[in-house]
């Protein structure tokens, strides 16, 4: 009897790989550029005060994510068992409780920093101490 080499790769153990077409793709690349052009249109523009458009940004930076990680990563709950989307949310959750954890003592040690001295004016600048 001989072993078929390729009998191996279509067993019980096999990881399913998804498999893209080039509908996909140009779905994917055309929001890629889309969710590029509006913040660039609204940076050069400012019809928005800054605030606004940087939160406007950061929303499609966010969204802009998700669709490479669905188009052009593959990122589904069907891939791998659900496991590589698993990985990535808990990533994610880990990655958002170290900025956040980071932002807010950064934050209080901010706020309860002594104050410091201005710098010295003209008066005071020729004088030794």
């Amino acid at each position: 009897m001989s072993v078929d080499p390729h009998a191996a790769a279509h067993g019980h153990g096999e990881i399913e790989m998804p498999h893209a077409s080039m509908r996909d793709y140009v779905i994917g690349f055309v929001l890629s550029v889309v969710l590029t052009a509006i913040p660039f249109w609204l940076v050069m523009t400012m019809p928005l005060s800054a605030g606004a458009t940087g939160a406007i940004i950061m929303g499609f930076a966010v969204v802009q994510i998700v669709v490479h990680m669905v188009y052009f990563l593959h990122m589904t709950p069907k891939a791998e068992g659900g496991w590589s989307l698993t990985s990535l949310i808990f990533t994610v959750i880990v990655v958002v409780i170290m900025l956040a954890g980071s932002l807010w003592v950064m934050h209080h040690l901010n706020t309860n920093m002594m104050p410091m001295p201005h710098e010295p004016t003209s008066q005071t600048a020729g004088q030794v101490p």
